[in-house]
């Protein structure tokens, strides 16, 4: 039971970083540009305009996301309750791996977002 507990925490960091940042980016971006912290892709960084719509865009789907993701990963590992260590640790990296794909696919629709709302320059439509 101890390391389906140590499992349980560690595949929820994903869904509550995902919550903390996504309400942080829904509700303050980075003031300034910069290129270590934030969402950066050369479309978001073209000014403080797209900045600041890339950061609220990609926030809302993190929030989203991480609000999804949440009881989907208890649910999940609550399956693996008495089950041996080695099941635990394969549910909990599957889980892991699939909660990377909204975390990193966030981009996809954030950058179709940025196209659609800037021109190439940075500029709104």
């Amino acid at each position: 039971m101890g390391f389906w507990i140590f499992m349980l925490l560690m595949d929820l960091i994903i869904p509550f970083t995902m919550i903390g940042f996504g309400r942080h980016f829904i509700k303050s971006t980075p003031k300034e540009i910069n290129a270590l912290s934030g969402y950066r892709t050369s479309m978001s960084m073209k000014n403080q305009d797209t900045w600041d719509f890339a950061h609220k865009y990609c926030g809302k789907i993190w929030y989203t996301c991480g609000l999804i993701l949440l009881p989907v990963t208890v649910l999940c590992l609550l399956l693996a309750i008495g089950k041996s260590i080695d099941f635990v640790g394969t549910a909990g990296g599957i889980i892991c791996g699939a909660q990377l794909i909204p975390l990193a696919g966030s981009v996809i629709p954030t950058e179709i977002a940025l196209n659609k709302i800037f021109d190439k320059n940075g500029k709104r439509r």
